[in-house]
């Protein structure tokens, strides 16, 4: 399933969660429930040692999901026996991608990643100067390659990042690394007027974590949302507190409903002269 699909009819809700955090199944339980909470597409994390673009909330995600068995391989496995009805991002970092398999490349993670019904990446670490073997793959395999554009982003390097992005691209709302915030960041709107002259959808990510803000960032132009430490945050409070399994999923897809409803009323909100870009 093309990404940008995701994107066509109105702007899409993008949640992500480290994949087998806090373990196995009740990561499965809690992926599945932002599916039912109205997601259109879900960011999965494979988690990687030194995960340099997370902030902490993620970065003790990481580690919980590597201290209970997470590898590429049960990541693949994890992906098969998920049951929802949306695209599926692979979030990850180079190094895995480019090891896995009997020789160095990505192109054996790619084909194992579109057998198993993976329909894009994220690689925050993967300079654009250096993407065209991923890119290359991607296209042999019919999957996205998303890229995350900072608000300092601009020049050769942005020319360079929009050629070879497909799917949507990554809007970083703020500086810094991830993390839920309370304000909507003032380089956003900048970064989506920046970006205005591609057509590929715009998601923005980095900081947000009610639904409010999510109507603010779609009103202003946002093709879609992403939101991450948020939802990560629940987790962790019920691993914290072991609370059962099924009452964190109610509160993430609670907390997805909430996101995706404000998504959709800040399209709603929109005038008629802001397109999304």
């Amino acid at each position: 399933m093309g990404l940008e699909r995701a994107f066509a009819d109105e702007p899409a809700f993008v949640p992500y969660l480290a994949a087998g955090d806090p373990n196995y199944e009740d990561s499965i339980e809690y992926v599945e429930a932002l599916a039912r909470g109205g997601a259109d597409v879900i960011e999965l994390g494979l988690p990687f040692s030194e995960p340099i673009a997370e902030g902490p909330t993620i970065q003790e995600a990481v580690v919980r999901s590597l201290e209970a068995g997470m590898t590429p391989d049960r990541f693949f496995e994890f992906v098969e026996e998920l049951d929802v009805d949306v695209p599926l991002v692979c979030m990850t970092y180079y190094n895995l991608i480019y090891q896995y398999g009997s020789g160095q490349g990505p192109e054996p993670f790619v084909r194992k990643a579109a057998e198993v019904g993976i329909s894009g990446f994220v690689v925050p670490d993967l300079p654009a100067e250096e993407a065209d073997p991923l890119r290359d793959a991607c296209d042999e395999h019919g999957l996205d390659l998303v890229f995350i554009v900072a608000p300092t982003t601009e020049g050769e390097r942005l020319d360079r990042m929009m050629e070879r992005v497909s799917g949507y691209v990554y809007v970083q709302a703020r500086l810094g690394t991830t993390g839920a915030k309370t304000d909507v960041s003032d380089q956003t709107t900048q970064s989506l007027d920046r970006l205005s002259e591609w057509d590929v959808p715009k998601a923005v990510g980095f900081g947000i974590s009610s639904g409010d803000q999510a109507a603010s960032i779609v009103t202003n132009g946002a093709d879609g949302i992403i939101v991450g430490s948020a939802l990560v945050d629940i987790v962790a409070e019920g691993a914290d507190s072991e609370r059962p399994v099924d009452e964190t999923a109610a509160e993430l897809e609670a907390k997805a409903r909430e996101l995706a409803e404000g998504t959709r009323e800040g399209a709603a909100r929109r005038s008629p002269d802001v397109d999304a870009v």
